[in-house]
């Protein structure tokens, strides 16, 4: 009988010797390539000229990757940080990212995009957002193939064990849970065959909820709803009822699956939510109010920016 799926995969595409190829850094960069692709596409349509497209790609890159670290290292690591402020810029290999600092990250690159070349600040950020989703699909796949943000043990039938997540094995037990796997920790991945017996320092990987999958297919749902208001409704669509839909959506799902992930540092076993859900209250309310007042301010129509 099917158990669970055992998730081995190296997070390792290619070892060229002086420098790893990882599969994470191939989705992080894919999500860039498909959303600069996507975004011309919303430009050719609209009759923008093309060539803003890389402008505002170069700042997304920016604001995501200075985003995310700070926002990984201020959110979740002060305390080391605030002693060793240089490992900060530490970035590579994609050591220690935190999607909410990208959020912050974006919001804010986007803005300085819209003022320093004349464009309307939502009419953008009701853009970005469709491919943002994209990229937020790509890079949950990523943490697939680092196995990491793993969720908390169950017996789903889609459960998957991942015995790469070093952190989160366990002391084995007898019998074995349905569907575990016994590990020997050491550099390389070994797995015990079935049947043989733990020893003092073999450890146990269980199934667990596949939490990075969820959110890439609820980002592919949010590029598909996104997408097609944009494309059958944006003459009606007010400014800034995407970016809003976006971000009240993303949030409120990061909120609630966050109960079905393993907490991600010691600290957040003493709070009453994580860390992730804390800073996903703002960025639901921030959606909630935009969407409130879309097409509510005055002074720029909604369909503003640079036509050919």
């Amino acid at each position: 009988m099917f158990a669970a799926l055992t998730w081995t995969t190296s997070p390792i595409l290619y070892n060229f010797g002086f420098w790893q190829l990882t599969w994470y850094g191939v989705f992080f960069s894919s999500g860039f390539v498909l959303g600069s692709f996507g975004l011309r596409h919303i430009f050719r349509t609209e009759r923008v000229p093309l060539f803003w497209v890389d402008s505002i790609t170069g700042y997304v890159v920016l604001g995501t990757v200075l985003g995310a670290r700070l926002g990984h290292c201020v959110f979740y690591d002060w305390a080391y940080f605030s002693q060793h402020p240089l490992e900060i810029f530490f970035v590579f290999p994609w050591a220690g990212l935190a999607s909410h600092g990208a959020a912050i990250g974006i919001l804010l690159v986007t803005w300085l995009f819209s003022r320093r070349h004349h464009f309307d600040y939502l009419w953008v950020l009701d853009r970005i957002v469709i491919m943002v989703a994209v990229g937020g699909a790509c890079i949950r796949v990523g943490n697939l193939m680092n196995s990491e943000i793993v969720g908390q043990p169950t017996q789903v039938p889609w459960a998957v064990v991942f015995p790469r997540a070093s952190e989160h094995l366990q002391a084995p037990a007898l019998p074995l849970p349905v569907g575990a796997v016994l590990v020997q920790p050491g550099q390389d991945l070994a797995l015990l065959a079935p049947g043989t017996l733990p020893t003092a320092s073999s450890r146990m990987a269980v199934p667990r909820h596949p939490t990075q999958v969820y959110e890439s297919l609820f980002c592919v749902f949010l590029f598909a709803l996104l997408y097609g208001l944009w494309n059958h409704y944006r003459e009606q669509t007010p400014r800034g009822l995407l970016f809003g839909s976006f971000v009240t959506l993303l949030f409120s799902f990061r909120f609630g699956i966050e109960f079905l992930k393993e907490d991600q540092v010691a600290f957040e076993q003493h709070l009453l939510f994580n860390m992730g859900q804390l800073l996903s209250i703002p960025l639901i309310l921030l959606g909630l109010w935009v969407m409130l007042h879309a097409g509510r301010w005055p002074g720029k129509p909604a369909s503003h920016a640079p036509v050919c």
